[in-house]
């Protein structure tokens, strides 16, 4: 503890003091039989036995130590005295034993185990358990206790980690209950099985439960290790060994959120083997599945070198997960990993278009407006087709206002189409949200001109702008056409249409990029919208913006349940829900646009040119 004045070496002195105090005044050694001790040093030994021989418990390799349980028997059986004794003596042999671990840490160990100790047995006295046999008339007792114990468990180690990482404190609480609460009640369960073991014959019952919980480890270890074996199968591709498609999908869901959480950098890479076809033309696919065997070994290799998670992506496709690290730095690994692999000669590579084996990748860095993997993996994608095009052997940064975003697209004219078409579902429901999405849609239309968009950005504002309410078609039509103020749980339901929207747009893969747009234009800049609260750039920029567009034609026309606002009124509600409600940069080019219009000035509340309704 090199710096005493961090709040977590602050927490550790304060725990470790408090816990030793509290064992140097609860401790009192009486006249002990011989006896006695023997079943104290049998106790401490079978404490030892059991840290070492644990039991692993699928999935994640969480271990269950039988140590409490039999600190719990004691303290049942025959009290305060014995159990701290049995942890004093065990604490020294542990740390005799365990010389590399730090001595402030078993100092810290031995204090939480004095304080729940302490407590867990005040608890059980002062609702009147008796020690000794197991008896029903302590069954109250037994769980208060042994709540207590655990409960002090969580909170006093808990603690520590928050201040020494820096998590969320809900979030590490939810976490570390879901994952051992069911090892407390095994714990509790073993506690009392112990009990009754010990009391025919207390040496026999402690040597026969250690016994069980010896095998119980082996058997448990065997298990586990068979587990592990199964799901790396699961999880690996058979040709190369490298992560799998699915599993590959599944380490990126936790690698984003961990690097929004934190603020940190983390770039994505699709890579594609240059010509392959060619190859397995010219030498046949039992040679192809060599290449992609070199070809993975050699990517591992160097990913694993700079702690980058690689995975065979499909076919020829590969793909690198890189935490920690900007698109720049990501730019200067791949273009170096280019080179060596054109140096790195394959038999039969020689008659490829390069004479030499190369490959094409694109790279996408995650922002805080990134919606989901999809967008990311997209964009990667679309990098990687920009390198291909370009002439292949290349490296490409995704940058989002080059045309190569639309490359692999439809035609905005037939994506339209398709969209209008799921919209027009609204002509026998209600035309009111039919005729406000067509003048949302053409605000877009507008509004995209004017604002710095990628190509691909303005034609995903438009489409999306076109079904943003498409949720809406699974709300009941009463609701929908209600006169007056909605009530509460009305208008609970009418939230959901974000939800549903999302579902629905969900199962064209086509319209896949509008799920942010169609989920989150609800959402507030100030994070108090809905339907997850985000906030400020961790909403997507073309939600940001639909949101503005969405709530300006709300305002100004005529609805159910709400009075409409002229444009003058609209513009001063935009201006004064600025920073709250709506991003600030694009209130003031959004009303510049509404000024433009030649209606505007004589009457404001008429609509734009060219939109329906």
């Amino acid at each position: 503890m090199r710096n005493i004045k961090t709040p977590a070496n602050i927490y550790l002195f304060l725990i470790s003091v408090l816990g030793i105090l509290f064992f140097t005044f609860s401790i009192k050694i009486p006249q002990y039989s011989q006896m006695d001790w023997i079943v104290i040093f049998a106790f401490s030994g079978s404490i030892l036995l059991l840290n070492y021989y644990t039991v692993l418990i699928p999935p994640k390799g969480n271990s269950l130590s039988m140590d409490s349980s039999i600190y719990l028997a004691s303290l049942f059986l025959f009290g305060l005295n014995t159990s701290l004794l049995v942890l004093f003596i065990h604490s020294i042999v542990f740390a005799l034993f365990q010389r590399k671990i730090a001595w402030w840490k078993h100092v810290f160990n031995f204090s939480v185990y004095s304080l729940m100790i302490n407590s867990a047995y005040y608890v059980f006295i002062y609702t009147n358990g008796i020690t000794g046999p197991i008896s029903v008339d302590n069954i109250l007792s037994y769980l208060l206790s042994f709540c207590t114990y655990f409960a002090l468990n969580l909170l006093l180690v808990g603690i520590y980690f928050i201040l020494a990482t820096s998590e969320n404190i809900v979030n590490f609480f939810k976490e570390i209950i879901e994952e051992t609460a069911a090892t407390y009640i095994i714990t509790l369960v073993l506690s009392l099985v112990l009990v009754i073991l010990m009391k025919p014959d207390e040496l026999f019952g402690l040597s026969l439960f250690t016994c069980i919980a010896f095998l119980l480890s082996l058997a448990f270890k065997q298990y586990f290790n068979l587990y592990k074996e199964i799901s790396e199968k699961a999880n690996k591709d058979t040709l190369t060994g490298l992560n799998n498609h699915g599993y590959f999908k599944e380490i990126l869901e936790k690698e984003v959120a961990i690097a929004k959480e934190t603020d940190q950098s983390l770039s994505v890479v699709i890579l594609d083997i240059d010509d392959f076809k060619k190859f397995n033309d010219l030498y046949g696919h039992i040679q192809g599945d060599h290449l992609l065997q070199e070809f993975g070994a050699i990517l591992k290799t160097e990913s694993d070198a700079a702690n980058f998670i690689v995975a065979r992506y499909g076919g020829e496709e590969f793909s690198i997960i890189m935490p920690n690290t900007n698109r720049k730095t990501a730019y200067s690994f791949m273009n170096e990993l280019r080179k060596k692999v054109n140096d790195t000669y394959y038999k039969g590579v020689e008659r490829l278009p390069y004479g030499c084996l190369s490959f094409s990748s694109g790279i996408a860095e995650c922002e805080k407006e990134t919606y989901n993997i999809s967008e990311l993996l997209n964009k990667a994608d679309q990098a990687m087709y920009a390198a291909k095009n370009q002439g292949k052997n290349l490296v490409q940064i995704y940058n989002g206002r080059s045309e190569y975003s639309v490359h692999h697209s439809l035609s905005l004219e037939k994506e339209l189409e398709e969209a209008e078409f799921q919209l027009k579902i609204f002509l026998s429901k209600d035309v009111y949200t039919y005729r406000h999405s067509k003048r949302v849609y053409q605000y877009a239309v507008d509004f995209s001109r004017m604002l710095n968009l990628s190509v691909h950005e303005r034609k995903t504002l438009i489409l999306g702008a076109l079904v943003h309410d498409i949720g809406k078609i699974e709300i009941p039509r009463e609701i929908l056409t209600k006169k007056g103020k909605l009530e509460p749980h009305e208008w609970e339901l009418m939230k959901k249409h974000v939800t549903y929207g999302k579902e629905i747009i969900s199962t064209n893969k086509k319209l896949e990029d509008l799920i942010p747009l169609v989920a989150l234009h609800h959402e507030r800049y100030d994070g108090n919208g809905y339907p997850y609260g985000l906030a400020g750039k961790s909403i997507p920029k073309l939600a940001r913006i639909l949101c503005v567009i969405d709530s300006f034609d709300a305002m100004t026309t005529e609805r159910p349940y709400q009075k409409t606002k002229t444009f003058h009124e609209a513009i001063a509600e935009l201006r004064n829900c600025s920073g709250k409600q709506f991003d600030p940069q694009f209130i003031e080019p959004f009303i510049a646009m509404i000024k433009e219009c030649d209606h505007f000035g004589d009457n404001p509340k008429k609509e734009l040119v060219g939109v329906n309704g």
